[in-house]
């Protein structure tokens, strides 16, 4: 096998997991059970080793990928000189109320054949846990069964199989009208049997479709990029945990931010810092439930502090806080792009920045969904007073730095929110707090902002304090009402961003730091949507939506987004990313507002 780029792949799941499957039929990525389980099919972060299952014509095709209308059921199409061919891969949706126990951990893959007759083959091949586990494999009528001494996994499917070392093959012609469902269903007992399933694909399909359709109808966004908006609002959905609320940064691990570099790291945990935007972006375009549950996570982090006070910046998608970093000597990574990293040292790091997103995103909560709780008002205030006791301190940063602690203007920033919605919170809800001292630190973090994180030479706000480089990052100042968006500073600071972060519409978050880690990086996805953001806000219609259209165009032919994207386009860095897609609907939602306030005054 070779690597597909990033972008060739689409995702499925079923908020326990998910997988990526790609153009050419074959699923490279998925985890079991969950999200930050060790993967089954890693061939991903390693072609040779790490594991795939594949269908597809036995010859060379052409092949195209959508998603059935409105839905995360993924369609790929096979055409070829002979017919074309349709692979449907979905994930059953456990009805929300059923016991965990009830979890269906089934992969659906509905192949058909359209028109014509195709001759396919199958291959599949698992490496479970990271291919560090041998399995032996077990052959009978109703398939295949995979079994370590702790799991196994079952390929249900009424073909015969041959076993070809760890895995199986088999080759097989499909005619017009013709169609099979292949099922993979995974249990952790070794003594149940994992091909004891129901294989009615047809209706199990026609449920997960209606799942879908019902779900987006509670969206409320109907402005010009509904598509798009719809399909970040379904890829955020898919990385959902659904037993606890959280939402993991990205289903995936150890994707390059430079094609055979070492910034590669693993996302899918949760963190602080997603709170506010995720809460945002759910809350004004209809979701209420989901912000619900991300806001029950969040408040139960809140009440399991530190010795010190503090808040780890992620914890597992369980709530977990122990999330050890280590190396996967034996996956050469993704194009040879080593080292693979699972666990994430960065969970020991102080970031200051995570209160103010903290407290925003439970005072938009407070606001737009549902008022919070004294009891929740009396776990918070520590906090607030941690803030202001610590807010002077230097720290790694919303870029998670490993060269050393700097005072991060971003930081002072968010730490200056933290009071400020507390402060309003108090005001508007009338909870007892220390005002007098909460408004007096807030204060002096503004005026230090405004003294050392500008730069008067380089008319610039400035990444951390005495230096004269810029930061994609203080875009949020206008997102945030720091600034006026059009106050002169902030202006200014947009031009300087323009010339010197900016490549067309592609934005670096920044470009001349050392940050301790080797190797270089991509565009920042999350920092392109910002800046259409801020000029949005500073009344920069036409820049903001050039922009955003071009930012349209750097998604994947099935509209998702990387973390990164490489200056010539390409994606990269841990796929799908739900920083971008939170960051696409509040771009979208807010540019549409102010296009239509500009058409008529009165709105």
């Amino acid at each position: 096998m070779t690597y597909k780029p990033i972008s060739d792949y689409g995702l499925i799941g079923n908020m326990y997991t998910a997988a990526l499957v790609g153009a050419d039929g074959s699923i490279d990525w998925y985890c079991l059970p969950h999200f930050d389980s060790p993967s089954v099919f890693g061939a991903l972060l390693d072609s040779s080793k790490g594991g795939y299952f594949k269908i597809a014509p036995s010859e060379i095709q052409n092949d195209q990928q959508f998603y059935y209308p409105e839905t995360n059921v993924l369609i790929t199409r096979f055409l070829h000189p002979d017919g074309v061919g349709e692979l449907t891969d979905y994930m059953p949706i456990r009805p929300e109320g059923d016991p965990v126990t009830a979890e269906p951990h089934q992969l659906f893959r509905r192949l058909a054949c359209v028109r014509g007759a195709i001759h396919f083959r199958l291959e599949c091949y698992p490496a479970f846990n990271y291919a560090r586990t041998r399995h032996r494999v077990e052959v009978d009528g109703r398939g295949a069964v995979f079994r370590t001494d702790k799991e196994a996994l079952g390929l249900y499917t009424t073909l015969p199989l041959q076993t070809m070392g760890d895995g199986v093959e088999t080759e097989f012609t499909l005619n017009e009208g013709d169609h099979l469902t292949f099922i993979l269903n995974w249990t952790d007992k070794n003594g149940d049997d994992p091909l004891h399933i129901s294989p009615d694909g047809e209706q199990i399909l026609a449920n997960t479709v209606a799942y879908w359709h019902n779900w987006l109808s509670q969206c409320t966004y109907q402005g010009r990029w509904r598509e798009m908006v719809y399909r970040s609002a379904l890829t955020l959905k898919l990385l959902t945990f659904e037993p606890t609320g959280a939402m993991v940064a990205a289903p995936t691990t150890s994707l390059p931010e430079e094609i055979g570099g070492s910034r590669n790291w693993d996302y899918r945990y949760t963190w602080i810092r997603d709170a506010s935007f995720s809460l945002y972006a759910l809350l004004r375009i209809g979701f209420t439930r989901e912000a619900e549950r991300f806001m029950e996570w969040l408040v139960s982090r809140t009440r399991e502090k530190n010795p010190d006070g503090s808040l780890q910046i992620m914890y597992g998608i369980d709530g977990r806080h122990d999330i050890p970093e280590e190396v996967l000597p034996r996956f050469e990574g993704y194009m040879e792009s080593s080292p693979v990293r699972i666990g994430n040292a960065a969970a020991e790091q102080l970031q200051l920045d995570i209160y103010g997103e903290l407290m925003d995103a439970i005072y938009l909560y407070n606001k737009y969904g549902t008022p919070i709780s004294y009891g929740l008002w009396v776990s918070l205030t520590p906090l607030v007073d941690y803030v202001c006791e610590n807010w002077d301190q230097p720290d790694e940063g919303i870029w998670e730095v490993r060269s050393g602690r700097q005072h991060f203007v971003y930081s002072k920033i968010m730490c200056w929110v933290a009071l400020d919605r507390a402060i309003r919170m108090a005001e508007k809800r009338s909870f007892p707090a220390n005002l007098n001292y909460w408004r007096d630190v807030r204060d002096r973090i503004y005026v230090e902002v405004m003294s050392k994180g500008w730069n008067r030479d380089v008319q610039s706000f400035i990444q951390y304090y005495g230096t004269a480089s810029l930061d994609a990052s203080n875009l949020i100042m206008p997102l945030v009402f720091f600034v006026s968006p059009q106050d002169p500073r902030m202006m200014a600071t947009l031009d300087r961003t323009l010339e010197y972060l900016v490549s067309d519409s592609l934005v670096f978050r920044y470009r001349d730091m050392e940050d301790g880690i080797s190797g270089g990086e991509g565009t920042f996805t999350l920092c392109s949507f910002w800046l259409v953001e801020a000029l949005t806000r500073a009344g920069r219609l036409t820049e903001a939506r050039l922009i955003f259209e071009k930012m349209l165009s750097y998604a994947s032919h099935l509209g998702l987004y990387s973390e990164e994207i490489s200056p010539t386009g390409e994606l990269i860095g841990n796929f799908p990313q739900a920083f971008s897609h939170f960051a696409l609907i509040s771009a979208a939602y807010n540019l549409d507002r102010a296009i239509d306030k500009k058409k008529d005054p009165e709105f």
